[in-house]
């Protein structure tokens, strides 16, 4: 992951407990999950909508060829 090791990961940690504090932290983790569950979808969504747009393509170059 990244190429970060254990001693890497919890040095993050002990300097994000140290910054947020160990209240904010479920905040903070929350909102960092919102943030990536968004990302994911918009991604998602995206090829979503590519996918139809090539399928209609290809539809649209069949009826022509006929």
């Amino acid at each position: 992951m990244f190429g970060l090791g254990t001693t890497e990961l919890i040095i993050i940690l002990v300097l994000v407990l140290i910054i947020f504090g160990a209240g904010k932290l479920p905040q903070v983790g929350g909102a960092l999950g919102k943030g990536l569950r968004n990302f994911k979808d918009g991604v998602r969504e995206g090829a979503d909508e590519k996918d139809e747009a090539d399928k209609e393509k290809l539809q649209n170059n069949d009826g022509k060829d006929s």
